[in-house]
């Protein structure tokens, strides 16, 4: 991944991976683009043969991701993806919308005009690649965009604390084809944050931050509500309960 993230990224000043970061980033792609859905088994062996690397920095890289939430480690019984459930997403949507209201806000009061470059140029990239459907593309720019208004926000520890619940949230976004009217939705919520950081107009930041997680929460829930009632309603479901 060469996102803007820093628990996946890494290099030092010479802008190379570890072989636990590469593989941390590689195994990280593979949870969100659902290869490994959640409750799968993480086998050292399977996943070494798998990355085509030794079992050591395959170690590393799972204690990375659990560190961003993404996997469970426990100790003489092995690793797995966490699940995914409707709690699970309303917690980490609550402790966003708490984090990131912070962070867009204190960047709102402080906004250049080279922040709204980099964030414009983010945008631009995400727009892009949606509509070529290409998802991990446009995983990676939507996340350069976010920080990059994060990271205006002046503070350290605030884009720090925001990756691993972002992270988490990132499991939710189902890969699936967006229709147009899907990205220019998107686009619109995006360029609202945008635009209100680059008038500097605090609330309207945090409002329109809000109102951008609050209908993609929503969206996220009903697709997930959505399959749990089909589910119970399969044949295989049916023939499991009766």
């Amino acid at each position: 991944m060469n996102g803007p993230l820093e628990l996946l990224t890494g290099g030092g000043r010479s802008g190379r991976r570890t072989l636990a970061e590469h593989a941390a980033a590689e195994l990280h792609q593979l949870i969100l683009s659902g290869e490994l859905p959640s409750g799968t088994p993480l086998r050292l062996v399977e996943l070494a043969n798998r990355l085509e690397m030794s079992q050591m920095p395959v170690r590393e890289g799972l204690r990375r991701l659990e560190a961003l939430g993404l996997v469970e480690i426990i100790p003489h019984r092995g690793a797995w993806v966490r699940d995914l459930s409707l709690e699970d997403l309303r917690d980490t949507h609550e402790t966003r919308l708490a984090l990131e209201s912070l962070a867009v806000r204190a960047a709102a009061e402080r906004f250049t005009e080279a922040d709204a470059e980099k964030a414009a140029t983010a945008l631009a990239d995400h727009l892009r690649l949606s509509q070529a459907q290409d998802l991990a593309g446009a995983r990676d720019a939507h996340a350069e965009f976010h920080f990059a208004i994060y990271r205006a926000s002046g503070s350290q520890w605030l884009p720090r604390a925001i990756e691993p619940v972002w992270q988490n949230s990132e499991r939710y976004r189902f890969g699936s084809r967006q229709t147009a009217a899907m990205i220019e939705q998107n686009r619109r919520e995006h360029q609202a944050i945008l635009d209100a950081c680059a008038a500097r107009d605090v609330d309207g930041a945090e409002t329109a931050l809000h109102d951008h997680l609050a209908g993609a929460f929503q969206r996220i829930t009903d697709t997930m509500t959505r399959r749990a009632e089909g589910s119970q309603h399969s044949p295989s479901t049916q023939k499991e309960t009766s």
